[in-house]
């Protein structure tokens, strides 16, 4: 067992026997981790504190589900990412659906502008994006999930998924252009 489970492990203990110092080890240990995830999925910061705290309320409430099998960090992202999911359902106009059709494929030799951006540059693009545009951006691009994981979970068809995100890329293309000139094609 590598230390690092073996000391969640022992943190997971304490925080479901009602440990307080515990729980804020966990949550001090695992918000700065939490947070961009938060941010990526709302549009202002204030929301994504809301969604941090929902996001950790739902950790501690879960906390004897987890098993102890893979990662720990992985298994609260998966946590945040659906309670920013949820929030976006409840909050945001349903999704409309769109028609592949309708999207066009970006350049594959443009030149990738991302590497030499900060992360609040990054996100501040990606909060800009239309809430669906938004919420596949993130699911495909930062956490890995496949165009049929992300419409069973969106509740939209998978070409749905594809076409959200190739509109998120043009328009965080656009975003580029606007904000680094027009000397170069930006590739996302």
């Amino acid at each position: 067992m590598s230390g690092a489970l073996n000391t969640d492990l022992l943190l997971i203990e304490a925080c479901l026997k009602g440990d307080a110092k515990a729980q804020k080890e966990l949550y001090e240990q695992y918000a700065r981790k939490m947070m961009p995830i938060c941010l990526r999925y709302s549009n202002d910061y204030e929301t994504a504190k809301d969604l941090l705290h929902d996001g950790f309320v739902r950790v501690f409430t879960y906390l004897g589900d987890y098993k102890g099998e893979g990662s720990f960090e992985g298994w609260m992202r998966r946590i945040f990412v659906n309670t920013a999911l949820e929030y976006l359902r409840k909050f945001k106009d349903k999704p409309h659906l769109m028609n592949i059709e309708d999207a066009y494929m970006l350049e594959s030799n443009e030149h990738s502008v991302l590497e030499k951006m900060t992360e609040a540059e990054i996100i501040a693009c990606i909060q800009e994006l239309p809430t669906m545009y938004r919420s596949v951006f993130n699911m495909f691009v930062i956490e890995g999930y496949s165009h049929r994981e992300i419409g069973e979970l969106l509740k939209i068809t998978e070409s749905s998924s594809r076409v959200y995100l190739t509109r998120a890329k043009q328009l965080m293309q656009s975003m580029l252009i606007k904000r680094y000139g027009k000397n170069e094609r930006y590739r996302i």
